[in-house]
């Protein structure tokens, strides 16, 4: 189990260096890519709380939108990952959840969200590996199904899901070369997927290359 909690703190590490640069960069436009923008700039120079608290007000703003909340879930999230409070851990998975369940709500057809449900159940299982580990492990792979079937060339859910299939083999010894040809695949659908939009989500290429790396 220490192997896959490894895995996923090395993950979330990379993701949020990698999602920081994509609009830290001041972005013209109206108040919402304005809003955005100061948002990224925050969570780059490792302001979460106050990048959560933005992307929450935009939220409130913008409630057609459902990239605030997405970011509200994935920066909360990715504070838990490297956060070692219990309680701390407890709160900021709370506000993540809130947030996607907003969205999900409106919404039972977006692949990135059922990714970032999928997260917030994989930093509950790195919390508490003995309680959560089984118990989330099958909806888990339940979530990235959806995905799978929604958006099947998307290569944030092809490489999500081999990245906790690896995580799982390892940790019971199984042979984890089918998902790494399944990582060699998401890095080839990384190099023509273009987001929607300026801050649609982009992450998980460099966290694919790395692990690209060690799987060979």
């Amino acid at each position: 189990m220490t192997k896959l909690i490894t895995a996923f703190a090395l993950f979330i590490i990379t993701l949020v260096s990698a999602q920081g640069q994509q609009a830290a960069t001041p972005v013209a436009g109206g108040q919402f890519e304005q809003g955005m923008g100061k948002a990224f700039g925050l969570w780059k120079a490792g302001k979460n709380t106050e990048a959560s608290d933005l992307f929450e007000r935009i939220a409130a703003a913008e409630p057609s939108k459902w990239l605030p909340n997405y970011y509200v879930a994935l920066v909360n999230t990715t504070t838990a990952f490297q956060t070692k409070d219990k309680e701390q851990i407890t709160l900021l998975l709370a506000k993540a959840q809130n947030a996607l369940d907003v969205e999900m709500g409106k919404d039972q057809n977006n692949a990135e969200l059922y990714v970032m449900q999928a997260m917030i159940n994989t930093a509950w299982i790195v919390y508490d590996p003995m309680t959560n580990g089984q118990k989330l492990s099958g909806p888990t792979m339940g979530l990235y199904a959806k995905a799978e079937a929604i958006a099947p060339n998307n290569p944030r859910v092809v490489f999500s899901k081999a990245e906790f299939e690896i995580g799982g083999a390892k940790f019971w010894g199984q042979d984890t070369k089918p998902m790494c040809t399944q990582i060699d695949k998401a890095i080839a659908l990384f190099a023509t997927f273009k987001p929607e939009t300026a801050f649609a989500p982009s992450w998980g290429l460099d966290r694919a290359i790395e692990a690209q790396k060690n799987c060979k």
